[in-house]
C-alpha cells in the first residue's frame, strides 16, 4: 500500500542544532536522512554510514540517536524508500545496539536502570563537555557520563517500543530481509496479542521461509505459558524448508527444555550431524550456532 504522507514530515521541526551526536551537534542528520530517499546509490550508502557513525557510533548511542527513530520507522514503512531493509538494519542498531540473543529475553528496567534520575539537564552538561573535549578535567561531570550513555541507550529503545505495530506489518511485507529483520525486533518487546498473532501467521511457503525461521526463533523467546506457540513451532517441525524444520526446533528447545518433543530433537541431532547451515535476517548468530547451543542446554553439546 502506497503511503499517503511524508515520512520525512516534521523533520525540521527537531531542535537539531541542540542535539548531539558522536561528532557535535546533529545539524547534519536531516540531510542525511533526507538522503536516504535519494535515486543515487552511492549517496543513499554514504548516508546510511555517516548516519552510523552518528547516532551509533561503536555501539553508543547519543542524544540525537532517539529523535531519529521515528524517521527510520517511517523510511522503513514507505514502500517508496529505496534499500528499506538496511534502513530497518540502522533502526535495530539504534534501538537495541550492539545486543544479541544471548540478552533475550530482554528486561528494560533491569538494564536501564543507571538511567533512572539522569535529568535532561545533567545530559546536556555531560554532551557540552564532550564537544569540548574536557569531560575527564571535570571529576564530576566524568561520573555522569557513564549513566548519562545509559540514558541515551534507555531513550532510543523506548523510542522504538512505539511503533511494535509496524514491525507487525512488515512481517508480511514482500521483501523478505525487511520481514526477517522485523520477526527479531519483535523478540525485545513484552509481545502484545497483534504481534503474537503475526508472528504465528507468517507462512512458511519457499518465498517466506527466511522470515517464518526469523519469526521461530522469535517465538522461542515468548512467554512460555502459550499453546498456541508450542503447537505452531511442532507443525512446523514438518515443514518443507529446512531452516523452517531447524528454527522450529530450536525455538521448541529454548521453550520446553528437556521435554523438548522427540522429532524436535531428531531435526537438531540431524542438522548438527549434517552441513546444513543458513543466516536468518535480523540475528547474529547462524542457524549451526542456535542449533549447537540449543543441546548445549539440554546437555548434548
Amino acid at each position: 500500500m502506497k503511503q499517503l504522507t511524508d515520512p520525512l514530515a516534521g523533520l525540521d521541526e527537531v531542535p537539531w542544532e541542540s542535539l548531539h551526536h558522536a561528532y557535535g551537534p546533529a545539524v547534519d542528520v536531516p540531510d542525511q536522512l533526507r538522503a536516504l530517499r535519494s535515486a543515487e546509490v552511492p549517496v543513499r550508502r554514504r548516508a546510511l554510514s555517516e548516519l552510523f557513525g552518528n547516532v551509533y557510533h561503536q555501539g553508543t548511542r547519543w542524544g540525537a540517536s532517539c529523535h531519529v527513530v521515528p524517521f527510520l520507522v517511517a523510511l522503513a514503512d514507505d514502500p517508496d524508500t529505496p534499500d528499506r531493509a538496511a534502513v530497518a538494519d540502522l533502526l535495530r542498531s539504534v534501538v537495541l545496539g550492539d545486543r544479541r540473543d544471548d540478552d533475550l529475553p530482554f528486561d528494560p528496567r533491569r538494564t536501564f536502570a543507571a538511567a533512572e534520575g539522569i535529568t535532561d539537564e545533567q545530559a546536556a552538561l555531560v554532551e557540552r563537555h564532550l564537544e569540548a573535549e574536557d569531560l575527564f578535567e571535570h571529576e564530576d561531570v566524568a561520573e555522569l557520563a557513564d549513566n548519562v550513555a545509559v540514558r541515551w541507550e534507555a531513550d532510543a529503545f523506548h523510542a522504538g517500543s512505539r511503533y511494535t505495530h509496524r514491525y507487525v506489518r512488515w512481517l508480511t511485507d514482500p521483501d523478505p530481509q525487511l520481514a526477517g529483520y522485523a520477526a527479531e525486533l519483535l523478540a525485545w518487546f513484552a509481545p502484545d496479542e497483534a504481534a503474537l498473532a503475526g508472528l504465528i501467521a507468517v507462512p512458511d511457503d519457499e518465498a517466506r521461509a527466511a522470515t517464518r525461521a526469523s519469526a521461530n526463533l522469535t517465538l522461542g523467546h515468548c512467554p512460555v505459558g502459550s499453546e498456541r506457540i508450542d503447537a505452531c513451532l511442532r507443525e512446523l517441525l514438518s515443514a518443507n524448508a529446512a531452516v523452517v524444520q531447524v528454527t522450529a526446533a530450536v525455538g521448541l528447545a529454548n521453550r520446553l527444555g528437556d521435554q523438548l518433543p522427540d522429532l524436535a530433537l531428531d531435526v537438531l541431532t540431524d542438522a548438527r550431524s549434517s552441513d546444513f547451515d543458513a543466516e536468518v535476517p535480523g540475528w547474529d548468530r547462524s542457524v549451526r550456532g542456535f542449533v549447537a547451543l540449543a543441546l548445549h542446554r539440554l546437555g548434548l553439546g
